[in-house]
């Protein structure tokens, strides 16, 4: 090995070394250092009033990963079922989407396509427990996640252990807002509720009229390797609807892994229910 070439090799592993380096010292996201602050120390739920949509981070249109994001026009009607997150200290002071500064310990949340400002309810569907929270940021940017929250709206659903939880997110509107077509006050929000859910959690690929072809879709599911789908014969409505499900899913682990099985057959439009 000549002299140039050893020198190129020991400079193309110090650089290795250097950039590993690098990367074993990124700031790591999570609680803060001094622990979990008592119940009795967290902050109120947000409390909601109509906001004028802000300056920042109302798109229309925004990328980010390289992925393209439409803001959606008004948070009237709203609701959604998926998977919520946390963010806490690697970010706690910085800047939020729309210029204002994040705090871990407030009661805020990020989503990818609702106004800046909205105010949801953020109910996790394994405890039952509830709060609201006020959209300020954008995110999170990862598959299957709709809401990004903070580290006390964490606390308050008790997710921060697992670090994520299957949640529903519903926007709370007002008579004024733009969409609304009722002119009456909205009603009064409620505060934190710990009411604990017993009601199992299923994942629906499908709703049918004709029970043929909710057996057709029950068989692409077991025929792919999905053994734990079935079929759920709905007579609470006439005339009565076939519902195919997989589970019970017990948890966001289990969602991840179904909603990635089906993905694999063609089927991206799964939501969760209960029993």
């Amino acid at each position: 090995m000549t002299i140039r070439n050893a020198a190129a090799c020991l400079l193309a592993f110090t650089c290795l070394v250097v950039l590993a380096a690098c990367g074993s010292n990124k700031p790591k996201d999570g609680p803060p250092q001094s622990g979990t602050p008592s119940t009795s120390k967290l902050p109120a739920d947000s409390v909601p009033r109509p906001e004028p949509k802000g300056r920042y981070g109302n798109g229309p249109v925004y990328e980010v990963l390289g992925k393209r994001y439409t803001v959606m026009p008004s948070a009237v009607g709203y609701k959604e079922r998926g998977v919520a997150s946390w963010y806490g200290k690697k970010f706690h002071g910085n800047l939020t989407s729309n210029r204002e500064t994040y705090d871990m310990y407030a009661m805020t949340a990020a989503h990818k396509t609702l106004p800046l400002p909205t105010y949801v309810r953020v109910r996790n569907l394994s405890n039952g427990r509830s709060i609201i929270v006020r959209v300020n940021d954008r995110g999170p940017f990862v598959d299957n996640r709709i809401i990004d929250l903070s580290y006390a709206a964490a606390i308050k659903l008790d997710m921060v252990g697992a670090g994520t939880a299957l949640v529903e997110v519903e926007a709370i509107t007002f008579a004024n807002q733009p969409g609304t077509r009722s002119q009456s006050p909205t009603k009064a929000a409620p505060a934190s509720t710990n009411a604990t859910s017993t009601g199992k959690l299923y994942t629906q690929v499908g709703a049918f009229g004709s029970r043929e072809n909710a057996e057709r879709r029950l068989a692409l599911l077991r025929n792919g390797g999905i053994g734990a789908a079935f079929l759920h014969e709905d007579k609470s409505v006439s005339p009565a609807l076939y519902r195919v499900r997989v589970g019970p899913i017990n948890n966001v682990d289990q969602y991840d892994l179904v909603v990635k099985e089906l993905a694999r057959l063609g089927i991206n439009d799964p939501i969760i229910v209960n029993d």
